[in-house]
């Protein structure tokens, strides 16, 4: 993996690219105009969009629109009854990362992480900077960030006051390289959640959805067995804390349109990017 500085530097292009591709995609931008709006050569960005997604730019115009969405939504109608019949019921796939999950008990919600020693970093993510949170027991937080690191730590002390907070930048790097690795590579990963039984519902479903495929609000609800609680799903995938990992950026809108996103709608995009570009037939 790069050094920090270059990720973000990567990052910072590819996602001035991202953000011009989705600001004029319906008329289909020449590679030369979005180089010049991410401040790179053609080539170079090629190379560099081609390298930190997987896909070139091109390609990656071709999953913006809304006719590739709305074929998704067709196409996972009955991706998540399959997951399910298939007695996926406790670990989720995520690429090659088998990811499973334990949610905290009522009693240890309210002790607010008394007697809990919660390990806090900063590491260079190909998604940009990320801060991330971990315990003994498992990855509790996957925060993205921006230029808003203070806050970002700020929500995570909120959420556990009275846990013992250690810095630990050198294990958040590690962490990092496990969650992102520059090429696929099995491992197991467990994630400690913290939210209401009907949120950790709506997680546990999500960790089903396979990488590279997209939901609406309301195929979740259905899936959940309750349709008509589509905008309470979107409130529970909407607090989610644990970015990437637990996939909300593949939930959208019924339309194929993208909603809002806590990291940035860019950043879901990007996520969405991220992951297509690893699937075998994802280049061109």
């Amino acid at each position: 993996m790069p050094a920090d500085g270059e990720w973000r530097r990567q990052y910072d292009a590819v996602a001035r690219a991202i953000a011009f591709i989705r600001a004029n995609a319906a008329r289909q931008p020449e590679l030369a105009e979005i180089a010049a709006a991410a401040h790179l050569s053609e080539f170079h960005l090629q190379r560099v969009f081609s390298a930190w997604a997987g896909l070139s730019p091109k390609r990656f115009l071709q999953y913006l629109t809304k006719e590739h969405a709305r074929e998704a939504l067709r196409a996972s109608a009955g991706v998540l009854d399959a997951a399910l019949d298939a007695g996926l019921s406790g670990p989720g796939r995520l690429h090659d990362l088998m990811v499973s999950c334990e949610a905290l008990t009522p009693g240890e919600i309210r002790a607010q992480g008394a007697g809990v020693e919660l390990r806090h970093g900063h590491a260079a993510t190909p998604l940009g900077d990320a801060l991330f949170g971990w315990t003994a027991r498992g990855v509790c937080h996957l925060a993205f960030c921006d230029d808003d690191r203070q806050a970002r730590l700020a929500v995570l002390r909120k959420d556990w006051p009275a846990a013992t907070f250690r810095r630990d930048e050198e294990g958040a790097r590690a962490l990092a390289a496990r969650v992102f690795p520059g090429t696929p590579a099995r491992g197991k990963l467990h994630l400690l959640l913290r939210g209401t039984n009907f949120q950790i519902k709506v997680w546990e479903a999500l960790l089903k959805i396979p990488p590279a495929t997209l939901l609406s609000y309301g195929q979740l609800a259905a899936h959940l067995g309750m349709p008509r609680a589509a905008r309470a799903v979107g409130s529970a995938v909407a607090a989610n804390s644990i970015g990437y990992l637990i996939p909300c950026h593949r939930v959208i809108r019924d339309d194929g349109s993208n909603s809002n996103y806590r990291w940035g709608v860019e950043r879901k995009l990007a996520l969405r990017a991220w992951e297509l570009g690893r699937l075998p037939d994802a280049a061109g």
